[in-house]
């Protein structure tokens, strides 16, 4: 780290968004950087709601510095290929710029004052992102509810203490079926030099659906060129439960309710298929607009079996992405949930 500048940010008040664009819901995020504003790389992945530190390690991060360093040694004669890591177009340049954002934080953190409350918090960028959408009337896109989607997604599972090393590949996947192995490395993805686990993420939330990735990877000693196929609606496979701006989907989508998967007991003394709908509902909220789902009469331990008549299995990320997409604010959705032992007819109002 001697070898950098390094430079921490701890606040998204005047964040330069044209610039740094990551996953806003991450703990730590970092971005090795060319002073000419080229992006070598970042770091940082998270896919667990209570262990922020899983999917990172002081092993990874090292490894990950290496390889920027080595990129900066042949820069810039590599520019090219570092072309797909830049930035896209941004919507706004500032947070500030977005509606349910406008006015309410200053560009600088009262360190005089209330410092905690005039604290922009990178996720608020997310949820304003969704609200965008959600506020103007129109479906939440695939890409901003399921953003920076982990390597699961496409079945592969990366070793926390490499650069991008297969720990094991998911049967009947996208990349098993494209030849992926365990051990494999990923040397580059999509045409991009791979750093890290976050690098990887960062080609899957601008990878289109379908599609196809090309990757090198380093197998046996030996340099290995793989095809993937992504599906249409791909990138639904990913988990966001654990995100804090599912909380606000959660309001919009559920009225408050944290929903999960039923276990295969509570399944079977329901009598409910493997593949029938069974979202048991973990939380209630209580206050506000997180409580619509309570007053419409939405308990705790209920289990949810149909949804605006959809009854297959579905996860609580599957669910919102389908409510969010196809039912917009001030609809309602019918909802029949078990409890102890009958089944309750409710409705739900979409916000």
């Amino acid at each position: 780290m001697d070898r950098f500048v390094c430079v921490r940010l701890v606040q998204a008040n005047a964040l330069d968004l044209t610039l740094f664009q990551f996953d806003y819901d991450l703990t730590f995020a970092v971005f090795f950087m060319n002073a000419d504003r080229t992006i070598y790389g970042r770091y940082g992945s998270r896919s667990d709601r209570k262990d922020a530190t899983r999917d990172i390690s002081i092993d990874g991060f090292h490894q990950a510095l290496q390889a920027a360093l080595e990129l900066h040694k042949r820069y810039p004669a590599n520019k090219a290929p570092l072309a797909g890591k830049q930035p896209g177009p941004a919507r706004f340049k500032t947070p500030d710029e977005f509606p349910s954002l406008h006015g309410k934080y200053q560009t600088r953190l009262d360190y005089e004052g209330k410092v905690v409350q005039s604290c922009m918090h990178c996720h608020q960028v997310r949820d304003a992102e969704r609200r965008f959408f959600r506020d103007d009337g129109k479906p939440i896109p695939n890409e901003v509810l399921f953003p920076f989607p982990m390597p699961d997604a496409i079945g592969l599972a990366l070793d926390s203490k490499e650069k991008a090393k297969v720990k094991s590949v998911a049967a009947g996947s996208g990349a098993e079926k494209a030849g992926m192995k365990t051990g494999d490395e990923i040397l580059a993805l999509a045409g991009q030099p791979i750093l890290s686990i976050a690098d990887v993420q960062w080609v899957l939330h601008n990878a289109g659906e379908p599609t196809t990735l090309d990757a090198r990877v380093m197998r046996g000693g030996k340099k290995v060129n793989v095809t993937i196929t992504l599906a249409k609606d791909w990138r639904r496979q990913s988990d966001i439960a654990w995100r804090v701006t599912t909380w606000d989907l959660r309001r919009m989508a559920a009225g408050g309710l944290v929903l999960e998967d039923a276990t295969a007991e509570e399944r079977q003394r329901a009598k409910l298929s493997d593949d029938a709908l069974a979202l048991r509902v973990q939380y209630v909220g209580e206050y506000g607009q997180h409580a619509v789902a309570k007053k419409a009469g939405f308990k705790k331990d209920d289990i949810l079996v149909s949804v605006d008549g959809r009854t297959e299995r579905m996860t609580e990320s599957e669910l919102f992405g389908y409510l969010l997409q196809n039912r917009m604010a001030g609809e309602t959705v019918r909802v029949a949930v078990l409890r102890g032992g009958e089944q309750v007819g409710l409705e739900l109002a979409m916000q």
